[in-house]
């Protein structure tokens, strides 16, 4: 090595930001490595490089003892003293052992020092870079699958999209451009793995943040999210401005912004409800698009009991209790859904708490007026 290989590493240190001191205390063990390794060597060595030249000695280590047993470790009292009549037994002196072809071992083992710090540095540039993007949303461009994992290139790194955070409804071609939410970033020996998903409710949270200026500036919040991927969500939002309809933000003029984010999900339909910090509002908005009758909360339980109109109960189920399950989730708070007719027959209903003319007629449009015009409906 000489003074243009340390001038290089000076530069490697402005523009890889790795410690020109740290290559070359790395180079340094590996020197005594290749020493002990191609030279049969046992005794104890020290490598040292010269700073500002880049010259290299090798320094064998003995401690001084009064009977030598071990050559390779040992010096005698005698022998020491004529190096210099200052040292005295137990003292470790050092004898310069630098083998002549020596160079050409320490270029090699710099250069594969130097390649591997670089590495491993620039895995540390891109684990630093992507832990901070942990639980956000990127933007990806598939590259190929197998059996297990669908590769999303995200520019520095290679991201793994596994098969059960997959929409189901959705296929993935070469050189596809996909939104995924980031959910893990682990450190690995072969650097960075990213594990990506598409069936987050954290990536619906995040397409509303980017579609929905009012939601990125903290005017409108998300309060809860709750998703079954590829088929339904429903997002709960609220304004501290009582001017500012948080609702309304979210759909957008004529809908064009959540119809932005169902068209990323392929086709998922989004409820977009007004969260409240009254249960009997908040589970009757969760389960928009149905109407509700009349909610008696359990506060013990977490449970509330819905009544909602006879021919409005299929939608309040929804298929499989979709709906009923979404809102449950969204909400926090267990939902038991009765038909009118029912409650009446169980005494849960009083004449007081009928339902209003609007629910008497199936065929009335206002009684399937969802909170997001007709947007929320099945």
């Amino acid at each position: 090595m000489n003074s243009e290989f340390m001038d290089a590493l000076t530069t490697l240190e402005k523009e890889k930001g790795i410690s020109k001191e740290v290559i070359i205390e790395a180079i340094e063990a590996a020197l005594i490595s290749g020493y002990k390794r191609n030279f049969s060597q046992a005794q104890n060595v020290r490598v040292d490089v010269n700073r500002d030249n880049g010259s290299i000695r090798v320094f064998a280590r003995k401690t001084i003892v009064e009977e030598v047993f071990d050559a390779r470790l040992e010096i005698s009292l005698d022998e020491a003293k004529s190096i210099n009549p200052n040292y005295e037994v137990d003292d470790v002196v050092e004898i310069e052992v630098t083998p002549k072809d020596f160079g050409r071992i320490a270029a090699q083992t710099a250069k594969q020092v130097v390649t591997q710090r670089v590495r491993e540095a620039e895995r540390g540039i891109i684990y630093s870079d992507f832990i901070d993007r942990e639980e956000d949303i990127m933007t990806g461009i598939v590259q190929r699958q197998d059996h297990r994992f669908i590769y999303v290139d995200l520019g520095k790194v290679e991201a793994l999209l596994p098969l059960n955070e997959q929409m189901p409804n959705e296929t993935y071609k070469h050189n596809d451009r996909i939104k995924a939410f980031i959910t893990k970033v682990e450190k690995t020996t072969k650097g960075p793995q990213i594990l990506i998903s598409r069936t987050h409710p954290g990536l619906l949270k995040r397409l509303f943040e980017l579609e929905v200026p009012e939601i990125y500036d903290g005017t409108v919040e998300i309060k809860s999210v709750s998703r079954e991927a590829g088929d339904r969500s429903k997002i709960a939002v609220h304004a501290e401005n009582p001017e500012v309809d948080p609702v309304g933000s979210c759909v957008g003029p004529r809908g064009q912004r959540v119809q932005t984010i169902v068209d990323e999900l392929k086709g998922e339909k989004i409820d977009i409800v007004r969260w409240s910090e009254d249960p009997v509002e908040y589970v009757a908005n969760a389960l928009s698009p149905s109407k509700v009758v009349k909610v008696n909360v359990n506060e013990e339980e977490k449970m509330t009991q819905v009544i909602v109109p006879d021919y409005q109960l299929s939608l309040a189920i929804g298929k499989r209790g979709q709906n009923a399950r979404l809102a449950a989730k969204l909400t926090g708070w267990k939902i038991d859904i009765k038909s009118e007719s029912e409650a009446r027959e169980l005494g849960l209903l009083n004449e007081e708490d009928s339902s209003t003319s609007e629910y008497e007629d199936p065929a009335s449009e206002e009684a399937f007026v969802p909170d997001v015009e007709d947007y929320n409906e099945e």
